[in-house]
């Protein structure tokens, strides 16, 4: 498969597990504020990173899962940069999948044009370093958000989050290929 046929699978299986919690939960992300959703994925990236580190986990839920939920809250972050929090639950299930859709095609066309340009490095890469970057990403959006989202001479806090959705994406695709050939 290309790339972007990987991409394409990867997201079909985060869209349908955000899919499903819309179905038990409805949108009750709304009334998070941006930080947050920043501490969300955090706390993801951070159980992936402890799980590479000591090779057990307890609980069942896999890197595979985390990457799943990190990928979904960065669309969940972007949608809250574009709508702001909500004192109440205010966004049906069509436009939250029309916004998920808006931002998944975003994401894509920004890998596409770093695949392109990068020459497909990522493939090279080990699986921690994508971790250890999400978790880079993750410092530099909780420092500008501390800053008010203001910042001098970098990109702002949708761009890490673009960053971040691909990175557990490429993750995803190489923790797939991995599995699949054990």
């Amino acid at each position: 498969m290309t790339t972007e046929q990987q991409f394409d699978h990867s997201i079909t299986v985060c869209r349908e597990v955000f899919v499903k919690k819309l179905a038990d939960y409805g949108a009750a992300w709304r009334i998070m504020r941006q930080e947050s959703v920043t501490d969300q994925i955090f706390i993801k990236a951070s159980r992936i990173r402890n799980i590479e580190q000591k090779g057990i986990r307890k609980i069942d839920e896999d890197i595979f899962s985390e990457l799943t939920g990190i990928v979904n809250y960065s669309i969940i972050g972007l949608v809250q940069i574009e709508l702001g929090f909500s004192q109440i639950v205010n966004t049906d299930t069509q436009e939250a999948l029309d916004r998920y859709d808006f931002y998944v095609e975003n994401a894509k066309n920004l890998m596409l044009a770093k695949n392109h340009d990068y020459n497909e490095a990522w493939r090279l890469m080990r699986v921690q370093s994508f971790t250890d970057l999400i978790l880079q990403k993750i410092n530099r959006t909780k420092t500008i958000e501390n800053h008010n989202g203001a910042t001098c001479a970098s990109e702002g806090i949708d761009a890490n989050y673009y960053d971040i959705m691909n990175y557990a994406i490429f993750y995803m695709i190489k923790y797939s290929e991995i599995t699949d050939k054990k």
